[in-house]
């Protein structure tokens, strides 16, 4: 049977960005600066500063262009006064002049657009990069305790409003040039009227500045809401089929709608916070240009300035209006910018607890000793999951792991690729503590089958070729078939390249689990680690992965963290953990004889066999409870 294809066209959706593509992109260079002491833009700079000329060429074309808008008015009161009022000069060469700083202003306007809009997208996509670059390092106990919504709200709205910021913040902040060029010619045409104009000035610039503290925490507010209703949005996405299990659809929207009341709630209160500041920012200038009827009328009457002056001084106050129309909205949208740039910046604070020594050696090509020295270990400030914990295991042996819920079975398989650090103790490989070891070495070495198998929204092939993009075709198979995974494959419609829905839950469970050990596989580790591996697969298509996996341990170190007596057989040695220690180690037949503890879990093993293990029935038909989280057909059909 094939699987049925997921929704929303995914199908259609370009599988991966191959490999040799991926080369002839240019990794973004920057991140910002550390100092948490420094302003958010002072910390920003080093994401800037590589596109520094692009933003001097935006900023040198931008204030030209403000230069030559104010001059325009000048040249027309000089054509108004001499060509046309006195009659002193012809009016064509000013009208050529016009014509000129039209076509000078239009030129370095789109110039210094288009560069501005450059360096904001490149800030963009370097700000992303970074962001998922330190992402990617942060350690196992960061996420954790991390909600995936809010870290997507950072990744994304977040550094779009910073990326907004960067395109019109600077336009709105060179507008205040051309305030300056046009008071400078106002002052040389009319004193007195100048400063007439000028009078509400001092008011707007108070009311600007006090605008600037309110409106900063309510636009964080704005932020950590939209981050809230996109956590909920994520959960309930990814958990869709929790909910509708047990029918809490309801239950969600209510959730849904007092988190997008609490968002509604804040965006009124930042518009409310807005509206007081920014109407009386874009009127008052406006009061100057009563002033320059009346008062500028009186002095054109009493000649003492020219009815061109009084044209130009009209243009004047229209030019002094803008940058008091911006800066209402400048501060509004720095305040925007500054909030959510202190919650990316939030991301890139958090310390990496995993890193790696200065002087790491690389340790893969060794036979695979592993050893658990007095190891202790918690998730928890207040609990140990592991203590004195330890344990040795030779090159190409086969252990199994086994022990009661909660014994540190799974923790042993994540200390080993150093997801987390131990508190007390050491971990080796060959003799090589893993704290002095290369990450990418160590990862190279330990292959990781998870308990919960993890498969991105791509081909078939490029989740069992995530372990080597460069894999050929032939190996990928391989690993499928080593895995029991190439029937199930081959039956789908678009085989390889068939592109997997969310997690993969186009697929059954027994099916998902399959591919990520073909993933391992074709990893080819020295030392492999299985934390229960195969718990969804029935009796019949283990077996045939057992057999193909006696082929693959061989001269390899296998750990087999082991919930069912099938997976045991694997082993040559088994360990008894108990309360995070190991409390009993032999082999099947020694311990079944020697410990009682050891016989009363393999009939708790039992029991829970009995009563329903979430297995895929050999035939395909995926009969069993947790065949899948969406589905037990092994035809991988969505429900």
């Amino acid at each position: 049977m094939t699987a049925v294809k997921p929704s929303l066209g995914s199908a259609e959706r370009p599988t991966s960005v191959a490999t040799p593509q991926l080369a002839r992109y240019v990794t973004p260079q920057g991140r910002p600066n550390p100092d948490v002491s420094k302003g958010w833009l002072r910390r920003l700079w080093p994401v800037v500063s590589p596109m520094k000329w692009g933003l001097a060429v935006a900023v040198g074309g931008t204030a030209v262009g403000m230069l030559v808008r104010t001059v325009i008015p000048a040249v027309l009161m000089l054509a108004v006064d001499n060509a046309l009022d006195d009659r002193t000069a012809a009016i064509g060469p000013y009208a050529w002049v016009l014509a000129a700083l039209t076509i000078i202003g239009f030129a370095t306007g789109y110039a210094a657009r288009v560069q501005m809009f450059k360096v904001a997208f490149r800030v963009e996509t370097a700000l992303r990069h970074a962001v998922f670059d330190h992402l990617s390092r942060l350690s196992a106990s960061f996420y954790d305790t991390s909600e995936t919504g809010q870290l997507l709200a950072r990744a994304n709205g977040d550094i779009r409003a910073v990326q907004m910021f960067l395109n019109f913040g600077p336009f709105m902040t060179l507008s205040l040039v051309s305030l300056v060029f046009a008071l400078a010619l106002m002052l040389a045409v009319s004193v007195p009227l100048t400063l007439v104009t000028v009078l509400p000035v001092p008011v707007v610039a108070y009311i600007g500045l006090k605008s600037r503290h309110p409106q900063l925490p309510v636009w964080w507010l704005v932020m950590a809401r939209q981050a809230d209703v996109a956590t909920l949005t994520e959960e309930n996405i990814a958990g869709v089929r929790v909910v509708k299990s047990f029918a809490g659809e309801r239950h969600e929207v209510r959730r849904m709608a007092g988190v997008a009341d609490q968002l509604r709630w804040a965006q009124v209160k930042g518009a409310d916070v807005s509206a007081r500041f920014i109407p009386a920012l874009e009127h008052l200038p406006r009061l100057g240009l009563v002033v320059v009827l009346l008062y500028g009328g009186l002095l054109a009457e009493q000649e003492q300035i020219g009815v061109g002056a009084l044209i130009a001084f009209s243009s004047y106050v229209m030019i002094l209006q803008v940058p008091f129309r911006f800066i209402g909205h400048l501060i509004q949208m720095g305040q925007r910018a500054k909030a959510s740039a202190l919650r990316v910046y939030e991301i890139f604070d958090q310390p990496i607890d995993v890193v790696e020594s200065p002087d790491a050696v690389d340790i893969d090509g060794g036979p695979g000793r592993v050893e658990f020295r007095d190891v202790r270990f918690g998730y928890g400030a207040d609990h140990d999951v592991l203590q004195d914990f330890s344990l040795d295991i030779a090159p190409g042996e086969t252990v199994a792991i086994v022990g009661e819920t909660a014994s540190g079975k799974s923790t042993v398989a994540r200390l080993l690729p150093r997801f987390y650090d131990v508190r007390d103790g050491s971990v080796l490989i060959d003799g090589i503590d893993i704290r002095q070891a290369t990450l990418d070495s160590l990862r190279r070495t330990v292959g990781v089958v998870l308990d919960d198998p993890f498969l991105f929204s791509m081909s078939v092939r490029d989740n069992i070729a995530f372990a080597d993009p460069t894999a050929s075709d032939e190996s990928v198979r391989a690993a499928a078939a080593a895995a029991q995974a190439l029937e199930f494959i081959e039956e789908l419609e678009h085989g390889f390249d068939e592109v997997l829905g969310e997690r993969g839950y186009t697929l059954s469970g027994g099916q998902r689990q399959r591919i990520s050990l073909a993933r391992a596989l074709l990893h080819d580790p020295q030392v492999l680690v299985l934390d229960d591996a195969t718990s969804a697969i029935d009796a019949g298509v283990e077996e045939r992965i057992h057999s193909a996996l006696r082929h693959a341990m061989v001269d390899r170190t296998v750990i087999v963290i082991a919930h069912r007596l099938s997976t045991i057989a694997l082993a040559d040695r088994v360990v008894l953990l108990e309360h995070g220690r190991v409390v009993a180690s032999g082999t099947h037949a020694d311990l079944l004889v020697d410990e009682p503890k050891y016989r009363e879990l393999l009939e708790h093993f039992d029991d829970e066999s009995n009563d329903g293990a979430d297995v895929e029935s050999s035939d395909g038909s995926g009969l069993g409870a947790g065949a899948n989280a969406g589905s037990g057909d092994e035809s991988g059909a969505k429900p």
